[in-house]
């Protein structure tokens, strides 16, 4: 590829990513919820890269998880039965922007609630207890967060999460290697790049899972419960998520759920899932 058309393509692809999501703005219903009603489908921003949560299954070709099934049931909860649910891959950086562009109708990707956040997008009442913890070698003496605040002492997190953030209060003489998503963040501390790798405790324990040779250590030393998330000022769409929410836990759905994915994990607490 030449230098001339290398430099065509640095100006022509923002320009066309620019003119595609201006053109998704301008289909953005208005009533995000009376637009749902009436297709009864919802299009739901996911993690495709998440175990437990939201995880692409090569076999299938379908993405797996916890957010997946309350996404589906909350669906269907608030449509009927025959209503469909949609799934689009986000990531951190992704899924605020998909949703103020209209390119997603609401966001279920294990997605921490924070101030800063609500400044922006409309969340629902918290549907899953998570704090952060810390995922290392089995043997490596780490115990807690506290043992990572020494200087040189390197951290994996990902860009665009709350984990980065909280390494710098809990443990500011640490540095922390900020990676695009949770299969570089784990690479990176197999290969001895960094000690730790620091998340959502839940994400933590699906890598831990996987691999038995790393361990889920530290408790939780922050409190991060998830939640749904909307566009700014899609209140009745946030209202009517809450109160299908509310009936999933009445009927017992969403208990069947989390014990579904989170119930025979070792160390884990189902308790603190369900009470946020």
């Amino acid at each position: 590829m030449s230098k001339w058309f290398k430099r065509v393509l640095t100006v022509l692809v923002p320009v066309f990513l620019v003119t595609v999501l201006a053109g998704c703005a301008e289909q953005k219903p208005d009533n995000v919820y009376e637009s749902t009603k009436e297709s009864k489908k919802i299009v739901w921003g996911v993690k495709a890269d998440t175990r437990l949560f939201g995880l692409m299954n090569v076999k299938t070709g379908n993405i797996d998880g916890f957010d997946i099934d309350l996404a589906k049931a909350l669906t269907k909860q608030m449509y009927g039965k025959d209503a469909k649910a949609e799934f689009v891959q986000t990531t951190a950086k992704t899924k605020v922007p998909l949703l103020k562009n209209g390119n997603i109708d609401a966001v279920a990707a294990a997605m921490t609630i924070t101030d800063d956040r609500k400044k922006i997008i409309n969340y629902t009442q918290p549907y899953f207890g998570a704090g952060q913890s810390l995922l290392v070698k089995r043997g490596s003496g780490i115990k807690t967060v506290k043992d990572l605040n020494k200087a040189g002492i390197k951290v994996m997190a990902v860009k665009g999460t709350t984990a980065v953030d909280n390494v710098h209060k809990f443990a500011p003489k640490a540095r922390v290697l900020e990676l695009d998503d949770y299969a570089q963040a784990f690479t990176a501390l197999k290969s001895k790049q960094g000690v730790a790798m620091t998340t959502d405790n839940g994400i933590l324990y699906g890598v831990a899972k996987e691999n038995p040779d790393y361990e889920v250590v530290g408790g939780t030393f922050t409190n991060e419960p998830y939640g749904l998330a909307v566009d700014k000022g899609q209140d009745e769409m946030s209202d009517h998520l809450n109160k299908a929410l509310d009936e999933l836990k009445a009927n017992g759905t969403y208990s069947k759920l989390v014990k579904k994915w989170f119930g025979g994990i070792p160390g884990f607490n189902v308790k603190e899932v369900e009470e946020p």
